[in-house]
């Protein structure tokens, strides 16, 4: 556990948990951010975040819708859409960045943290999610020595478990964003140049211990949760 003076108080945006599945995937979100340190504060599509709050985690999930970004989808090939949760985490990102409150994306979070800041998405990429809903694909990443991330989880290489359709690229990086870990042509993890702590991972670190990654993952909670503990008072 993370130790920290105070715990922070962390909006974690999630989906609808239509079934015992995804209620059960929330819940891992959930049980990093209490282990590292935070108080957690779930806001589900419709809802609005509250107006005091020390960092926000975005966690995974459906597709951004493509019209965010600039983009139609003739093809059909955006899966889970849903307009009230991208309403409800573009305004809850748009009022963390304005404040400097530390953001965590992770996968979807990862992509809609992008979006938010003028970047976009390859819409469909082949390979990357299994037919399976609880396969996933393992891979070896590793942190760019001296980012938030590096600091977070090491630079040394690491087995991660992914499981996304959609992803981002340098070229639609979006603004003020800086790729911390490239894998072939995508990028699979950023940070924010022009903000106190705002870190996106395209992996689910959350899942360390069920999809059996390398334990350092879990690292960028307690980084975040320490980084959402030391919000000035005028943020808040």
């Amino acid at each position: 556990m993370n130790a920290v003076d105070r715990r922070p108080r962390v909006v974690l945006t999630v989906g609808h948990a239509a079934n015992e599945r995804m209620l059960r995937s929330r819940g891992f979100y959930v049980d990093a951010l209490r282990d590292a340190g935070a108080d957690v504060v779930v806001v589900e599509p419709g809802q609005d975040a509250p107006a005091d709050f020390d960092g926000l985690c975005l966690s995974g999930g459906g597709d951004v819708a493509p019209a965010r970004y600039g983009e139609s989808d003739p093809d059909a090939l955006s899966h889970d859409v849903d307009p009230e949760r991208d309403r409800t985490e573009l305004d809850a990102v748009r009022a963390a960045l304005d404040r400097d409150v530390p953001v965590l994306g992770i996968c979807r979070g990862f992509q809609l943290l992008n979006v938010a800041r003028g970047g976009s998405l390859v819409l469909d990429l082949a390979g990357h999610r299994p037919d399976d809903p609880d396969g996933v694909v393992t891979h070896r990443v590793r942190a760019e020595a001296g980012s938030l991330l590096a600091a977070a989880i090491g630079d040394a290489s690491i087995v991660v478990n992914s499981r996304h359709h959609q992803a981002v690229t340098p070229e639609k990086l979006g603004d003020g964003l800086r790729p911390t870990v490239a894998v072939d042509d995508l990028v699979e993890a950023y940070e924010a140049t022009d903000r106190r702590w705002v870190v996106a991972v395209q992996w689910h670190p959350e899942r360390a211990v069920d999809r059996e990654m390398s334990p350092q993952v879990r690292g960028v909670f307690d980084a975040f949760v320490k980084a959402a503990a030391a919000t000035p008072a005028a943020a808040r």
